[in-house]
């Protein structure tokens, strides 16, 4: 018995050859570049939050004494403060698939983790959290520049 020919738009499974994986792949990291921009949108929109709130008033978080990486809130809240802004533009140019975004997507979500992993003993679950995501991102958009290299 023959299949009868079925045009692309009528499953929603159609429309790439049956068993390519890198068709399903593709669109995977596509989505994950999508998901990682926003991400980093509002991420950044956080730690904008958060440093605003260190810089205002920086007794709010939790008083480490006997922590190797202490530091001055205030400052820590420029810090943070700073990368929010240039997490959010990242973000919006990640949403418009500019090259130059995946790139500095994946040193702000660098910056990020390292920055979360000092943050640990101030907001242990809230940086572990973000520790998570910001690995997640950096997969997604070097996983995203490699499967377009590599179709070229």
């Amino acid at each position: 018995m023959t299949q009868q020919p079925t045009s692309p738009g009528s499953h929603p499974h159609q429309g790439h050859a049956s068993g390519d994986g890198k068709d399903r792949a593709s669109m995977w990291v596509a989505g994950g570049t999508v998901f990682a921009g926003v991400v980093l949108l509002v991420d950044g929109l956080l730690d904008i939050l958060k440093g605003i709130t260190a810089i205002a008033s920086d007794d709010i978080y939790a008083n480490i004494n006997d922590y190797v990486y202490r530091f001055n809130l205030t400052g820590w809240g420029w810090v943070l403060l700073i990368l929010g802004v240039i997490s959010v533009i990242t973000g919006l140019g990640l949403l418009t698939d500019a090259l130059w975004a995946r790139v500095v997507g994946v040193f702000m979500a660098s910056l990020s983790l390292i920055a979360n992993f000092l943050w640990l003993p101030y907001q242990p679950l809230w940086a572990l959290i973000s520790i998570a995501l910001d690995a997640w991102v950096i997969w997604a958009l070097t996983a995203h520049r490699s499967t377009r290299t590599a179709g070229l």
